[in-house]
């Protein structure tokens, strides 16, 4: 199981306090005692030192240094001259109360019997006094009491001899009361310090912590949250840079995220138009493939003089020839100026014109073709609309939608023609009776070779072009177009730029 920073830094913290609080109790334990004892000597060498400053051979002269010496240290004094009589003696004052290996007995105590010097000194363990000027130290034990002494000699002014006994189970004790410290401050500063390095842990892997979790989301292309580490250390420049290289991240997939979708508009773009070239080849391939074939079939006819007495088939086969001539001229101008207008080679040539006057020349045009088909033609206009545009493009616009009207309108034979003014625009609505367009047709009829209906292609004449280049004309203008379904009509529409006048 994968362990987090702070669980190892705690752990590791931890660890540390209690390799402390370890080592100091081993050290107490195995070197505490010695130090202890180095320590008394050094005690006892200067206060020795001391003493002898202002020693003159009377011990009563310095019976106080001396009584100072023994509460401090905790040691019985004896001061003995050269021949090892003794001077002065803790351990006489009451000598029934002290019973030392090779000591007088107690019933020469009794009889106030005083040992001469060998004696004492046997009783005290001191067999030689032959050591000049040297301080000696040594352990004695006493048997009947079980106790190990620390004993000190050292020679005196005047070659009196200093012998000093303090016993070392008072260090022992002291020793072990010192671990027992040690062990108990341990505890505590075991759980204070796991109450430490639990804060502190906290509080050093939080910000670790918080970038962590920021890398990650950077790493899902997740770039919405930012670093708040303000600190002045590594960990505050690291945030910054984060930061920083974060924004940088989403500011590059952003921009490439937008080429890419740019890349795959251009592809579906660069598709459709091939999908629309070759839709376009075959569409004027079946257009022009049925007039060629009438021509070409006609035309071998009159060559053949299969008609040759009659003069009226003979101007039937030319007539054919001649319409549809005529058919192939209007689709391929129709190919070649919607074709010049979707390139952007056509520039458009703007000027004010009055709109109603073009519109009313455009219907004495059809006024031929409305009687004959007996057209139920009405115009609802305003006078003296002035737009600006280009005219002959604007007259074609109008043109195609009347065509196609005629193309288009029912038994009912209603074409009607509106224009309707705006604050800046003059919307112009051309509505033929007829049947309703298909939902899903609204959007295509726009396209090229498009038709509904294309078993009535030929009949009517129609190449599927002209909406085309209503939209490609619109489109040079700027200006919207569009087509509605009506109760019991069709009504088309297209928008032109009104003239303000400054």
């Amino acid at each position: 199981m994968r362990k987090s920073i702070r669980y190892k830094l705690f752990i590791w913290i931890n660890g540390l306090v209690v390799a402390f609080v370890l080592l100091f109790w081993l050290l107490n334990t195995q070197f505490l005692e010695n130090y202890y004892i180095s320590e008394k000597k050094d005690l006892l060498i200067k206060s020795t030192n001391t003493i002898n400053e202002n020693y003159n051979g009377e011990p009563s002269d310095i019976a106080l240094a001396l009584e100072k010496l023994e509460n401090a240290a905790g040691a019985n004094i004896v001061i003995v001259d050269s021949k090892g009589r003794p001077k002065y003696s803790t351990f006489l004052r009451n000598i029934d109360e002290i019973r030392f290996e090779k000591r007088i007995s107690p019933g020469e105590a009794d009889r106030k019997k005083v040992p001469d010097g060998k004696e004492l000194i046997k009783s005290l363990g001191l067999y030689d006094l032959s050591f000049g000027t040297d301080t000696i130290f040594e352990i004695q034990s006493d048997i009947k009491s079980k106790m190990d002494f620390l004993t000190m000699r050292s020679v005196l002014n005047e070659g009196d001899i200093i012998i000093i006994r303090t016993p070392l189970p008072a260090i022992t004790e002291n020793v072990s009361i010192a671990n027992r410290f040690i062990m108990f401050t341990g505890a505590i500063a075991l759980v204070m310090g796991s109450v430490w390095a639990y804060v502190f842990s906290s509080r050093f892997t939080k910000p670790v912590l918080e970038l962590n979790k920021l890398t990650q989301n950077m790493a899902k292309l997740d770039f919405s949250q930012s670093s708040s580490i303000d600190s002045e250390d590594e960990i505050g420049e690291l945030s910054r840079n984060i930061n920083f290289l974060s924004s940088k991240l989403d500011s590059t997939i952003r921009k490439l995220n937008d080429k890419n979708q740019r890349l795959v508009e251009d592809i579906e773009k660069e598709r459709k138009i091939d999908e629309m070239r070759k839709e376009f080849v075959s569409n004027v391939s079946h257009e022009l493939k049925t007039p060629i074939s009438l021509i070409q079939g006609y035309a071998e006819g009159l060559r053949s003089n299969v008609m040759e007495e009659d003069e009226e088939s003979k101007e039937f086969y030319c007539n054919v020839i001649i319409n549809e001539s005529n058919r192939m001229n209007r689709l391929v101008k129709e190919l070649l100026n919607l074709s010049q207008i979707e390139s952007g080679y056509s520039e458009l040539d703007k000027e004010v014109f009055n709109l109603s006057s073009m519109i009313n020349s455009v219907i004495n045009n059809y006024r031929a073709v409305f009687k004959e088909r007996e057209i139920k033609l009405s115009v609802e206009e305003s006078d003296n609309i002035e737009v600006y545009a280009d005219i002959v493009r604007i007259e074609q616009v109008i043109i195609n939608y009347i065509n196609n009207a005629l193309n288009h309108v029912d038994n009912k034979k209603i074409i009607t023609l509106t224009l309707k003014p705006t604050e800046d625009k003059v919307r112009i609505f051309v509505y033929n009776s007829g049947k309703p367009l298909p939902e899903e047709a609204l959007d295509k009829i726009w396209t090229s070779f498009y038709k509904v209906d294309k078993a009535r292609t030929r009949s009517y004449g129609g190449s599927g072009l002209g909406l085309s280049i209503v939209r490609a004309i619109q489109e040079l203008h700027e200006n919207a177009y569009g087509v509605e379904n009506k109760a019991e009509g069709v009504v088309f529409w297209f928008d032109v730029d009104r003239h303000l006048e400054q």
